[in-house]
């Protein structure tokens, strides 16, 4: 019999958010409920100064992960050395979970523009892609994570849908992917296709993170913006993905209008509704389908494994007799910490 290959993804390390200038404050204050931090690395790719003082600080209490936005994954003239190198020196630094960027090119003939441009989905797109994922991949040492990006435009000389090109990215870069829930249904609004389509082509053994965020509705277009909370439709696109993808890094992005802290990881007075119908299983062995990946569908054949004991439930076991927990809403499962969407 041979032996079961191990997952190429890495147990999840439950609720995270994104690190915004605006809540330093709160995050070296007092221990926050929250399991991770994702960072904009773009931010901190200087040779000094607060901004690097203020990371090492908050990285000495919470796990982060590093997230790109000007990789540019989809310029023929591929990724700036230079670039890669700064990444290198600050995930050396940084030591992240992993790191990630978009699946898009950001700017030509050396020329930064600062937006993520959907890229054609054919056959010279995805050869150009491949060679500068493994370009990455070899300069970081270690699997990248690609973002779907939200678009408000289609190619003539796209050959394959976006989910079929996001799988052939994935299988034949071999990297991993994170999966914005609300780009789907941004880009499924505006080009007429089914979220679950996408949904259930995405190929669940490379599912590492998962990006919730809010949007905003023009009538005929929506436009990703990062400014309102979560929309029912990816709340409902959510919970699909919690049936297929089972325990995944989950976080919520915003950029723009940002909440206070507490309000932005649902710390309030009553515990938010789960999204799952039932709450995690006892721990159990991870186990593997026939061709050696995680099985996170939690059908029979596989089930779904427990979720690893994150920050904010150490948080909550630290508390014991005669110390009130305040942190009620943000712990538990990862269900239980994100809020529930309205009825």
């Amino acid at each position: 019999m041979t032996p079961a290959l191990p997952p190429l993804t890495s147990p999840s390390p439950g609720f995270g958010l994104g690190l915004r200038t605006a809540h330093y404050g709160a995050f070296l204050q007092a221990a926050q409920p929250v399991d991770w931090l994702e960072i904009i690395a773009e931010n901190y790719l200087v040779p000094g100064g607060k901004p690097l003082r203020m990371l090492d600080d908050i990285r000495a209490r919470y796990p982060m992960v590093m997230h790109g936005v000007s990789m540019s994954i989809g310029s023929v003239a591929g990724p700036d050395p230079e670039h890669l190198k700064a990444l290198a020196a600050l995930a050396r630094r940084v030591k992240p979970l992993w790191i990630s960027d978009h699946l898009c090119w950001t700017g030509v003939h050396g020329r930064q523009i600062h937006d993520l441009l959907p890229l054609p989905y054919s056959e010279e797109a995805l050869k150009v892609v491949v060679r500068n994922l493994k370009q990455v991949q070899d300069a970081l040492g270690q699997r990248l994570l690609i973002e779907n990006v939200s678009s408000y435009l289609e190619f003539r000389s796209s050959s394959m849908s976006e989910w079929a090109f996001v799988n052939r990215v994935c299988e034949e870069a071999d990297c991993l992917l994170l999966l914005d829930l609300n780009n789907i249904h941004v880009s499924s609004v505006n080009h007429g296709f089914d979220a679950l389509d996408y949904l259930a082509a995405m190929p669940a053994h490379r599912v590492q993170q998962i990006h919730l965020a809010g949007h905003t509705d023009h009538g005929d277009h929506l436009i990703d913006t990062h400014d309102h909370p979560v929309a029912d439709p990816v709340w409902a696109l959510y919970r699909a993905a919690l049936k297929r993808f089972g325990n995944v890094a989950t976080m919520i992005e915003r950029d723009d209008r940002i909440p206070p802290l507490p309000e932005l990881i649902g710390a309030s007075s009553t515990p938010p509704e789960p999204l799952r119908p039932k709450p995690w299983p006892a721990p159990t062995a991870r186990l593997h389908d026939t061709h050696g990946h995680l099985d996170r569908s939690g059908s029979a054949a596989g089930g779904v494994p427990a979720p690893p004991v994150g920050r904010a439930e150490r948080l909550r076991r630290r508390g014991g007799p005669g110390r009130p927990n305040r942190r009620r809403a943000a712990i538990g499962d990862l269900s239980q910490r994100l809020p529930r969407p309205p009825d």
